[in-house]
């Protein structure tokens, strides 16, 4: 096949129409070029600042210009200018990339300017041999194999299960044993810990008050607003551990004030106590849980009149109308499907939809049959 010669301004044309963002066959249409690989070769040279073998003879591609000696002063300048560019680039996103060469760092930065600077060149101005960094390259995506396996073992196992138990699945799965260590530093980066048994909060200090239980497991109200109860729950379904306050009217099931939080301390409860206007000598149970035994909560009773109880400590069962909701909320929407466990405002939206349908729509056989709300209006 007969070799095709292009002029000089046909390369430095090619190479302006791909800064300019036109593909390889819009380039070869317009300037009538035959063949693709002529134009990624040139744009290669561009890349690599080896724009003096444009002016090179056809065939001499790979003898033609090896040496620096063999460059012009203007284009020396154009090669070291670019090497500039380069360093001013890769300073600009790693600003400590003179002091500490990291391969997670290295590997970052190479896929970030590989568009707009060869590799090659890259890795000159980086001063590091090509083959530490694919080596580098290849170790990453290992890792990144390793990180996914872990993620999906533990979406697998609901995240119920601690490093030490995906250690042990993983190294079932292959026949080179990881260390427990280095998949406790993946679940940490990732978010991905046990989520079954949260640390509990410290005590907040001494119980400031407490009071005797006056309902005494006697769940029962003439009227609404006569007997209120109260109790925190948590929500491990989301990005991070969420918190559930609730308060329950006796009269008919109703959740006449909640919130939700991410931490489990005394605005939770108070916030959620001032939603509502609580008429004088109302009953208020609760357990003996550190923010309800709080000076704050005391006062704040005390202000709005609130007559309080309390559960005799350890014993939920003094409690069971709100923790009966609780374990309802959580049976009938994330334990039944773990394709809710999502994001936090996710695990909001579905308490929030959840409340409102069981105060307005979740009949009751206690009630006759009939959701909280409207048992409710009715006996109005």
């Amino acid at each position: 096949m007969k070799r095709v010669s292009y002029s000089l301004e046909t390369k430095n044309k090619t190479i302006e129409m791909k800064k300019a963002g036109y593909t390889i066959k819009e380039i070869m249409e317009t300037l009538n070029i035959r063949n693709s690989t002529q134009v990624k070769t040139w744009w290669r040279w561009y890349q690599n600042g080896e724009t003096y073998r444009f002016s090179q003879q056809v065939g001499k591609q790979y003898a033609y210009g090896k040496g620096a000696e063999e460059l012009s002063e203007v284009e020396e300048l154009k090669l070291e200018n670019n090497r500039k560019d380069i360093e001013i680039d890769i300073f600009k996103k790693v600003q400590r990339i003179g002091k500490e060469v990291v391969p997670t760092v290295i590997v970052e930065l190479v896929d970030q300017l590989k568009h707009k600077y060869s590799v090659k060149m890259i890795l000159n101005v980086l001063d590091i041999p090509k083959s530490t960094y694919y080596r580098w390259k290849h170790k990453n995506y290992k890792n990144d194999d390793l990180t996914q396996k872990v993620i999906q073992l533990c979406e697998d196992n609901q995240y119920t299960y601690g490093y030490r138990k995906i250690t042990a699945l993983i190294n079932q799965m292959s026949s080179v044993a990881v260390n427990h260590k280095r998949i406790q530093r993946i679940m940490q980066k990732n978010n991905l810990s046990c989520r079954v048994r949260p640390k509990k909060s410290k005590s907040i200090g001494k119980p400031y008050y407490k009071t005797d239980n006056l309902l005494q497991r006697q769940f029962k109200a003439s009227q609404p607003m006569e007997v209120l109860t109260t109790d925190i729950t948590y929500l491990p379904f989301g990005n991070s551990m969420l918190y559930l306050s609730s308060i329950m009217d006796i009269y008919n099931g109703e959740i006449v004030a909640y919130k939700i939080d991410n931490k489990q301390d005394q605005s939770l409860v108070n916030d959620t106590l001032n939603q509502i206007d609580i008429p004088e000598n109302c009953i208020l149970h609760s357990d003996q849980g550190s923010v309800y035994t709080s000076y704050s909560y005391y006062q704040l009773c005390e202000e709005k009149g609130i007559i309080r109880s309390m559960s005799r400590k350890g014993t939920p069962a003094d409690n069971a109308p709100i923790e009966s909701f609780h374990s309802s909320l959580k049976c009938e929407t994330f334990y039944i499907n773990n394709e809710l466990n999502s994001s936090n405002q996710i695990v909001i939206d579905i308490v929030e939809n959840y409340i409102k349908n069981y105060n307005n729509n979740r009949i009751q056989q206690k009630l006759g049959y009939l959701a909280p709300v409207k048992y409710r209006e009715l006996a109005a």
